[in-house]
């Protein structure tokens, strides 16, 4: 399959979520993490998703970025059935299509800032000074320019978020999905890389979906879906550019 050309569509809806349950385990047992989840995400959106703790949003994410397959249900990515895909062709969804950054950063700790941002490129066989510019200039997009040599422990971690941005944007990906990416920074450093993200969203396009369990963060999102028990609860927009003057 050309998935390049499978995925190329006119429709504005991006991701579609059809009835999708997610069950762990058998008979009495059995847990319920999703529970018939319907949710359409438009090209271009910032989303965030909120919930407590075993509220079912983590699954979701999880099913969204292709870590993971539901139970039951569709899942239509640009009009394309991610069920009926091979684990092959959802690995060549994720490497190529979806960014991801995580509350831990998940950086690696030997490894300089421009080679961390150029462990995707790597997978993608893109050869090393073609890497070495493209990992640069990402860097230099969240405003790292002249930390390329550093390694994370040298870092703040406001800059090593940076960096784990770096390295999601670096492929031009379609969505980022970021898993609590404000959870291990203070205030000022949460709100800068909020600004970061809006602005890649505003500026490129890029759609974000994100978990989030602070309320100030979720702001930023033009659009905020609250799960509960396994479904979504409640849904509430931000206006076009959150609700933050960035």
């Amino acid at each position: 399959m050309n998935m390049k050309k499978a995925f190329l569509s006119s429709s504005d809806i991006l991701i579609e979520l059809k009835e999708i349950t997610k069950v762990y385990g058998m008979g009495d047992v059995a847990m319920h993490a999703l529970s018939g989840v319907d949710l359409r995400i438009k090209q271009g959106e910032f989303l965030a998703v909120m919930g407590p703790s075993g509220s079912g949003k983590s699954t979701c994410m999880n099913i969204l970025g292709c870590l993971d397959t539901p139970t039951s249900g569709t899942y239509l990515f640009k009009g394309l059935d991610v069920g009926s895909m091979s684990r092959d062709q959802r690995a060549l969804l994720r490497r190529n299509y979806l960014g991801f950054v995580f509350q831990g950063f998940n950086l690696l700790n030997r490894t300089s800032a421009l080679e961390n941002v150029e462990l995707p490129l790597i997978y993608r066989g893109v050869p090393s000074r073609d890497r070495h510019r493209l990992a640069s200039d990402a860097l230099d997009a969240v405003g790292l320019k002249g930390w390329e040599r550093h390694t994370p422990g040298e870092l703040s971690g406001g800059q090593q978020q940076r960096v784990a941005i770096a390295r999601a944007m670096v492929i031009a990906p379609e969505v980022l999905m970021a898993d609590e990416p404000t959870g291990n920074l203070d205030s000022t450093r949460s709100r800068e890389i909020m600004e970061l993200l809006c602005s890649f969203n505003r500026e490129r396009g890029i759609t974000i979906v994100m978990v989030t369990h602070e309320v100030e963060m979720a702001r930023y999102a033009k659009r905020v879906v609250r799960f509960l028990d396994g479904l979504i609860d409640s849904e509430e927009h931000n206006g076009e550019v959150g609700g933050h003057d960035i």
